[in-house]
């Protein structure tokens, strides 16, 4: 069953529209004036001297995780790249040198410009290579290529200066980030040293 609901009828001066207006700019001279004699009280932050505390599940810029040897933890299998929904990630895969991983990303691209920050290829990344935990939301550029971030760019970082945030990114275990081969390749110096 349908309600049909009726608008109130206008009559009399509201007929005219003007006094509607009248009252509306009213209203806007109030906020007017009360913000310039009291900017105290006015809802908003004077950026960029000062910023709003970002949370700590925020979506940020985009890091690539590094081995303990300094090494992109990034095995090129294309799945992040895959998963984007606005194809913004470009991958190039090489083959290594090391026995234990059989590619890793020659060139690494993420265009910012056409990024939706969907947190997708972070999820889809089986090695937990990919993160969006750094705390830089604010980008500016003067060209298109100033909003690409490169492989170097991306790895530009130490991965202690951004702790895990609760419930985002949580730890995984060395087999799972770095494969078994590497733990039992670690396991392997080890018992060599002793």
């Amino acid at each position: 069953m349908v309600k049909v609901v009726r608008r109130p009828e206008v009559k009399g001066l509201r007929k005219f529209y003007l006094i509607e207006i009248l009252g509306g700019l009213i209203v806007t001279m109030k906020h007017v004036i009360r913000n310039l004699f009291k900017p105290e009280k006015l809802p908003t932050v004077m950026y960029p001297e000062q910023t709003k505390p970002i949370p700590a599940a925020t979506r940020g810029r985009h890091r690539l995780m590094k081995r303990e040897n300094g090494s992109p933890r990034c095995t090129a299998c294309m799945l992040c790249a895959t998963n984007c929904p606005a194809f913004c990630i470009h991958i190039k895969a090489a083959e290594t040198d090391d026995p234990y991983i059989e590619k890793y990303p020659e060139r690494f691209d993420i265009d910012l410009l056409r990024c939706v920050f969907c947190g997708l290829c972070v999820e889809a990344c089986p090695l937990d290579a990919i993160r969006m935990d750094m705390p830089l939301v604010t980008f500016a550029g003067y060209t298109r290529q100033d909003f690409v971030l490169t492989k170097e760019i991306l790895l530009d970082h130490d991965n202690s200066d951004y702790p895990h945030a609760p419930g985002y990114n949580p730890p995984k275990p060395l087999d799972i980030t770095h494969g078994p081969h590497y733990v039992k390749f670690l396991e392997k110096v080890k018992t060599q040293k002793q």
